[in-house]
């Protein structure tokens, strides 16, 4: 492709493949930070030997209007360790071009240049990196040869204030001169030393990459770039776009603008597409696994404000930035009415369009008019349930909050109650992978928190809950239908109203507890027998012999149940109760045999095939004995038991 994974071509000296052959490598992506003109790209280009500014305007200008990419591979105790740099705009007027490059960096340069010191956008941008909760940073006092050292001495003390309480408070401060290669060398080593700090992405999670750019190359046809945030991407993957949804196919990958068999999370890439075209693809865009992950327009979120914000009411409009993406969203605070400045609480965003999200991914908030940053935050749950009372909403998102990944994945389950749900909810609900869950999940049922039917998951609480349900309707329906074996599995589920593999875990449950039994389609109670009142049991003892020394000549059933001594509706329910059990059969509306009858003349059939393995009706109406009108509904009862099998006017004996 070209070379084009970072948004600039590779140097003709750099590694021209990625092999995951070799010794592994450790990737770091570091974004840049600060006010216009303070040194930034010149800071990069100098680490690097990259213009990371690609668009002519930019070079005529002279600033930074769009990301910009490079790379530089240095080693640690025989650690190959390759910085993505993510260099962003630094003027007021491009905040939201830095904004879709900040979401997936792991370590922040602040850069503030020596002659000019801390300006409204190191402020902002410093901002954004605490809210975006960046685990490491390096300050860099760029332009350090235009002062003197009594002045640059004051600036860092000026710095070590600014930081104070921060995540860069105990960070290096590191005085550069991009021009004269002052302080390079040191800050390589500084950032060696953090890269040893942090800990790799997840390369086999869920795959996502948030697209940066998008375009075409000649021969290639579409190719888009991102910083892989989790996952591996290799060629022939299938994907999908988010948030239309698209699939598509991965003909090629680079990584750092080297070809590569993979991408692995951590590494700015680029992909070629198959099945898309550039004018179907944006900035803002997600490249994820296909069929793991959805979109949402909803999202519960734990909310910080910055002391130097405007209080923010509930119901308010903000722009959300999250990785590439900007949609407009309002804000629902679900603790009170409006957030004071510096303060923090639990809102839910309701979104202007769908957005690929997971818990743990963090956003920037910005005041909707004028447009500035005023908080951030971190993603809780993309699947809030509808009309959940507020103190178990709030409950909720205060262990979901608690970073104790088997607590809130407990906490997830036992919120779909007697529902449930599948495993691949849950996939979908967290965005980590069936592999990375099955370890809370096996901890989970060790303690029998939960309880698992193949793939579908529930709260052993609430699944106990449901059998006794289960187990109250149909000891209601015993007492209401005494001459009834149990209730249907259908009319059961019906009754129970949860989800159809809710219905089935709680059946199966109270079967294992042996609280139920299921007899053919039928539900009843163990050791549960029809209790029959003497003439009722009388009835029963005729409808059986009529029929058994009926042979195949039966009467009609209507004439049968008129003789008896019982009303009618007792009646049928006796021959309902003898067709369950199998001691009658039902062949046809207006036809009932006993078992006992169609198994001699299955014993019939199996002789005479000895003699000829076709029959015709003729034939047939001799061996049985019977006339037409039993005759026929008897063949074709028998083609569907698979006894017989019709070839034109005879039948075939199986």
């Amino acid at each position: 492709m070209g070379g084009y994974a970072g948004g600039v071509r590779t140097p003709a000296s750099a590694p021209q493949r990625h092999d995951y052959t070799e010794t592994p490598m450790k990737s770091i992506i570091v974004g840049t930070a600060g006010h216009i003109d303070h040194g930034k790209t010149a800071l990069v280009k100098a680490l690097t030997g990259i213009d990371a500014d690609r668009l002519e305007e930019e070079k005529r200008r002279g600033i930074t209007i769009d990301l910009g990419f490079a790379h530089l591979e240095l080693t640690s105790a025989g650690e190959r360790l390759r910085f993505g740099f993510v260099d962003v705009p630094g003027h007021e007027r491009f905040v939201r071009n830095m904004l879709a490059g900040v979401g997936g960096i792991d370590l922040a340069l602040l850069v503030i240049a020596a002659d000019e010191g801390i300006k409204p956008q190191t402020r902002e941008h410093f901002d954004i990196c605490r809210l975006l909760s960046i685990p490491r940073g390096i300050t860099v006092l760029t332009k350090s040869d235009l002062v003197d050292a009594e002045t640059l001495e004051v600036l860092s003390l000026e710095v070590e204030e600014f930081l104070r309480g921060s995540f860069l408070e105990r960070s290096p401060v590191i005085a550069v001169s991009s021009l004269r290669g002052a302080g390079l060398e040191e800050l390589k080593r500084e950032l060696v030393q953090a890269a040893e700090t942090l800990r790799p992405r997840d390369s086999t999670a869920i795959v996502r990459l948030p697209i940066d750019r998008v375009f075409t190359i000649k021969g290639f046809g579409t190719v888009v770039t991102g910083t892989l945030v989790a996952g591996t991407i290799r060629k022939e993957d299938e994907l999908e776009l988010f948030p239309s949804r698209r699939r598509v196919r991965v003909r090629g990958v680079e990584v750092h603008g080297a070809p590569a068999e993979a991408a692995a999370a951590g590494e700015r890439t680029a992909v070629n597409l198959a099945g898309v075209e550039k004018q179907d693809v944006e900035r803002g865009m997600v490249l994820a696994a296909s069929a793991r992950l959805e979109t949402s327009s909803r999202a519960d979120v734990k909310l910080s404000l910055l002391s130097s914000a405007k209080p923010l009411k509930s119901g308010a409009r903000v722009h959300l930035h999250a990785f590439t993406s900007e949609v407009i969203a309002i804000v629902n605070l679900l603790d009170g009415k409006q957030l004071q400045p510096g303060a923090e609480t639990f809102a839910q965003l309701r979104l202007s369009r769908p957005l690929l999200l997971v818990p743990g991914d963090r956003f920037i908030v910005r005041q909707f008019s004028p447009v500035v940053t005023i908080g951030g935050g971190v993603v809780l749950d993309t699947s809030p349930i509808k009309k959940t009372p507020r103190t178990a909403h709030l409950d909720l998102l205060r262990i979901l909050n608690s970073e104790e990944p088997k607590k809130a994945l407990l906490a997830r389950i036992a919120r779909r109650g007697e529902n449930g749900m599948p495993l691949s909810q849950l996939v979908s609900e967290t965005g980590r992978s069936r592999n990375g869950l099955e370890k809370w999940i096996s901890e989970l049922l060790r303690e029998k928190a939960i309880s698992r039917y193949d793939d579908f998951l529930m709260e052993t609480r609430s699944l106990r809950d449901l059998a006794e349900a289960l187990v109250g309707a149909v000891s209601k329906f015993h007492a209401a239908n005494r001459l009834a074996p149990g209730i249907s599995k259908e009319a059961l589920e019906e009754q129970a109203g949860v989800s159809k593999a809710g219905f089935k875990a709680g059946l199966a449950f109270g079967i294992e507890h042996n609280q139920l039994a299921l007899t053919a389609d039928v539900v009843h109670l163990p050791g549960r027998r029809v209790v029959m009142k003497d003439d009722e049991a009388e009835s029963r003892r005729v409808i059986d012999e009529t029929f058994s020394s009926a042979g195949l000549r039966v009467p009609a059933l209507k004439d049968v149940l008129a003789t008896l001594k019982i009303d009618k509706l007792r009646a049928q329910k006796i021959v309902t109760l003898l067709l369950r059990e199998g001691v009658l059969i039902k062949i046809s509306d207006d036809l009932v045999f006993h078992a006992s009858a169609l198994q001699a003349l299955r014993a019939q059939l199996v002789a005479e095939r000895q003699k000829s393995p076709r029959i015709d009706i003729a034939r047939f109406k001799d061996l049985a004995a019977v006339s037409r009108k039993y005759a026929i509904p008897l063949l074709e009862y028998l083609d569907r038991e698979r006894v017989t099998k019709r070839v034109g006017d005879e039948r075939v004996i199986l």
